[in-house]
């Protein structure tokens, strides 16, 4: 694998890990509540993603990243009582992980050979699988259902990425690119509550 593609991996897995370790945080779990939210939010969008390029499933291959994610929950569980709000910081930490991911997810299908369309759905299925179990075990509303733009940025991210790639734009600035306008986007999902139009029902017309 290119090391840029293990940095970004890795970096997604800990931002993604933090965040889970945060809602085990609002919801008083224990340190091994802790440790397993975490390692949910952090490889699970991995893990769907290499099952289906039907590719070894990264962290069996590697463990650093389940020993970052139970790095990053041990972390959370000593520290998140420092932070007395400590929604927003789910927020920002989701939205990194989102934008990261988005790109990550993309590119290792792309490697793997996989068409254009292919890589972005990959993105998009490696950013959000994590948060949608994490928030479907903790009982919380999967941040994918909420009003702001959410998949539409790990879209952005991936979309950019493979795009800019695609016409020998460098990995590492294709990535750097992704990674910056999924976030933005993510950022003014968060800032100004920006959303798609969404579908309002009409009364049935009379026969």
């Amino acid at each position: 694998m290119h090391p840029f593609v293990t940095v970004i991996d890795w970096v997604a897995v800990a931002v993604f890990a933090i965040s889970g370790a945060l809602v085990a945080s609002r919801k008083e779990m224990d340190i091994v509540g802790f440790g397993l939210i975490a390692c949910m939010t952090g490889i699970g969008g991995g893990t769907l993603r290499d099952v289906l390029l039907d590719r070894p499933v990264f962290w069996t291959v590697d463990p650093t990243p389940m020993v970052i994610c139970l790095v990053s929950a041990l972390l959370v569980f000593f520290t998140a009582h420092i932070v007395d709000r400590r929604y927003p910081y789910l927020l920002w930490a989701d939205a990194v992980g989102v934008a990261i991911y988005g790109v990550m997810g993309a590119e290792l299908a792309r490697l793997e050979g996989a068409g254009m369309l292919v890589s972005v759905v990959m993105g998009v299925m490696t950013a959000t699988f994590g948060g949608l179990i994490r928030d479907v075990v903790c009982n919380e509303t999967p941040l994918i259902l909420r009003k702001e733009v959410y998949v539409t940025c790990a879209a952005l991210a991936a979309a950019t990425h493979v795009g800019l790639s695609a016409i020998g734009v460098p990995a590492v600035y294709a990535a750097g690119a992704g990674i910056a306008l999924g976030f933005g986007l993510r950022a003014l999902g968060i800032w100004k509550g920006l959303s798609l139009p969404a579908y309002k029902s009409r009364p049935g017309r009379e026969y």
